[in-house]
């Protein structure tokens, strides 16, 4: 069945193929389920969300901020993660920043924000680190051999003839690359992710009615990574 499911995908434009070090996980959101690997080539990231659903802290998860177009962003959101922070700094009179747990960037260049890619998020430190509690799914756009121009010429990056290919095939935000670590695709439920990235918001891209969702492993091992609280 995986095989024939990435078979398709190579059909689509979506040349990633499965290796030992990937894992499966599985979305299961209100409006139904999305296969995702967790890549291989992102390990601290891979461990980390792996370590994030053992936690339990996916099992009544929502996607609380939906750009159509661009992305789903799910977990904690950003002012949720620096609040607890601020006031675990504030209990033991440290300041915030002394506090703050982020996992390390893991940017690689042959892995982009393409539609369907799974990303980490984090704020605005000079060291691109993630939040452990945050995610999104790319939804992005089809682009044009112009739009990615003007993205290598502002960001001072070059993309590969088949990363042209798949934006312009498939889509998304190549002004992401770069900037936030991406570590997993979509295998299955494209469609699922599309329709949660069309709800209806409100003036803050909060969801106007809520998109619950919780995470399962499906197969395979993890290695270690800085333990989190």
């Amino acid at each position: 069945m995986i095989r024939v499911k990435m078979l398709l995908l190579l059909a689509m434009g979506l040349p990633h193929a499965l290796c030992a070090q990937d894992i499966l996980v599985r979305f299961e959101t209100t409006k139904g389920n999305i296969l995702v690997k967790l890549y291989g080539e992102t390990p601290q990231h891979r461990d980390m969300f792996l370590k994030a659903i053992r936690k339990g802290w996916y099992k009544n998860a929502e996607f609380n901020r939906v750009i159509a177009s661009f992305v789903s962003q799910g977990g904690d959101l950003d002012d949720t993660i620096l609040n607890r922070e601020k006031r675990m700094a504030e209990a033991r009179g440290l300041m915030p920043v002394a506090l703050a747990k982020r996992l390390p960037a893991e940017i690689r260049t042959g892995l982009i924000h393409k539609k369907g890619a799974l990303g980490a998020g984090r704020d605005d430190n000079k060291e691109k680190a993630s939040y452990f509690r945050q995610i999104y799914f790319v939804e992005g756009r089809v682009q044009t051999d112009a739009q990615l121009n003007a993205v290598e010429q502002r960001k001072g990056i070059r993309f590969s003839v088949s990363q042209r290919e798949i934006y312009k095939a498939l889509g998304g935000t190549p002004g992401l690359d770069g900037d936030y670590t991406v570590f997993g695709e979509i295998v299955s439920g494209m469609e699922v992710a599309e329709a949660i990235n069309r709800v209806p918001v409100d003036k803050d891209d909060v969801p106007l009615q809520s998109v619950k969702f919780k995470v399962l492993r499906v197969r395979g091992e993890i290695s270690g990574t800085p333990e989190i609280n």
